[in-house]
């Protein structure tokens, strides 16, 4: 790939030479263009020697060749480390006053950013907004390490291990680029983007299975995740239905007004509202976690302490994803129609949480998987997650698309994952 890696002022600039190198080694062709004030850390002549180009930072070069617009042009990736909170502010903005946030205006490529700054700066609320408008457009933003600065001080604001950028920034490479979020009265009008007039069903939540008129088997699924996918759904433009398992009236609260809403319970609940809706979803997305096994029997009363142990019997659940799978494979349902699965892994001694979800994704039958590692109380609850998109592929499961941010954030990128799939 043609390659531009944006280096700014900031003390780890240092490490972009080995983001440089590791990008190199891939096989990548590479054009350095650093800010003024990031050659103050690390020279023109270093960038040159491991790149193998000329290195500029002014507009006023290569005139000829209108150089700050065809580098922008050219490229197919865009990796900015380290990404001050100066740089996060100007390209938020647009100004364009050198050569690299001219190339920024001009790139039609995915846009990853690794920022590097002390803690303060990390969490003005200037740059937080900075940061969740870039991400609306479409920027990778990758957040940063937790440790010391450049002084005595510790907090996030460290620039990420060069092996780290580098894994992001290939993999936003193969995902696609262009933003799905819409202008709001265009997205809640549901009349513009790229997933108008598709139908797309989401699950979110967890199911409960009643064990007596108080009590519940259940889990700590929030629903957040799930309502941020519909929300997303709806911003590109689908006609989008939440199939809420137990969501907080909160989370539902803050979903956009054009997301119908149908609330469930029960695996059993879930499952009919699934196969419902199954015969015209053009997407069904199953983020909700569905509780696997059932009491064979829920008591009619409160069932009270005996002085001794319990013993429950637990009965199997249908496997909805499966179900709607087979559905679709027999011409049952939708023509066409796109299954996501979702896996929450938490790994084992023997399987790695990662080899789990991909032996779901080939297991289910589904176009998409959706994984994430929720071991260490990650994910569950929380307003951030990482997640990584499988397909099925020639010698198993295949990476797509994977995400690390705000639960917002994520659901943009496996829109666009979903989007990408339904067009190969």
């Amino acid at each position: 790939m043609r390659i531009v890696l944006g280096v700014t002022g900031g003390i780890a600039a240092y490490k972009a030479a080995h983001v440089l190198r590791g990008l190199r080694e891939q096989g990548h062709e590479v054009r350095v263009v650093p800010t003024e004030a990031a050659l103050t850390f690390v020279g023109r002549a270093t960038w040159e020697a491991l790149s193998g180009q000329p290195v500029s930072t002014t507009v006023f070069d290569g005139v000829e060749q209108v150089e700050h617009v065809r580098i922008g042009h050219e490229a197919e990736l865009v990796v900015i480390a380290p990404a001050t909170a100066d740089l996060l502010a100007r390209a938020r903005a647009g100004i364009a006053d050198d050569l690299l946030t001219a190339t920024l205006l001009t790139a039609t490529c995915p846009v990853v950013a690794a920022p590097a700054m002390h803690t303060q700066m990390w969490e003005n609320p200037a740059t937080v907004e900075n940061v969740a408008v870039l991400r609306e457009r479409g920027w990778t933003i990758i957040e940063p390490a937790v440790g010391r600065l450049t002084g005595a001080d510790s907090g996030p604001g460290r620039l990420p291990e060069p092996e780290d950028i580098l894994e992001a920034a290939l993999a936003a490479a193969h995902a696609p680029s262009a933003p799905v979020q819409q202008d709001t009265s265009s997205a809640e009008a549901g009349e513009t983007g790229p997933l108008h007039g598709t139908s797309v069903v989401v699950s979110a939540g967890g199911t409960r299975e009643p064990l007596d008129p108080v009590r519940f088997l259940g889990n700590r699924s929030s629903g957040k995740q799930g309502a941020a996918l519909a929300a997303a759904a709806a911003a590109a433009g689908a006609d989008t239905t939440l199939l809420a398992a137990n969501v907080d009236s909160a989370v539902l609260a803050d979903l956009p007004t054009n997301v119908q809403v149908d609330e469930v319970s029960t695996t059993a609940e879930l499952q009919a509202a699934c196969m419902a809706h199954a015969s015209t979803a053009d997407v069904i997305i199953m983020a909700a976690a569905v509780a696997d096994y059932r009491p064979a029997q829920a008591a009619e009363h409160k069932m009270k302490k005996s002085g001794g142990g319990l013993v429950l019997e637990l009965v199997e659940n249908p496997d909805i994803l499966r179900g709607l799978v087979e559905a679709r494979d027999a011409g049952l349902t939708r023509t066409g129609q796109t299954l996501v699965g979702f896996a929450a892994e938490t790994g084992s001694p023997e399987t790695p949480a990662h080899e789990l979800a991909q032996q779901k994704l080939l297991r289910k039958g589904t176009d998409l998987l959706v994984f994430n590692d929720v071991s260490g109380d990650r994910a569950f609850g929380q307003d951030d997650n990482t997640v990584v998109v499988y397909r099925p592929g020639d010698a198993g499961a295949q990476e797509v698309a994977r995400s690390t941010g705000s639960k917002a954030h994520v659901s943009h990128d496996v829109i666009r994952a979903i989007i990408a799939e339904r067009t190969r």
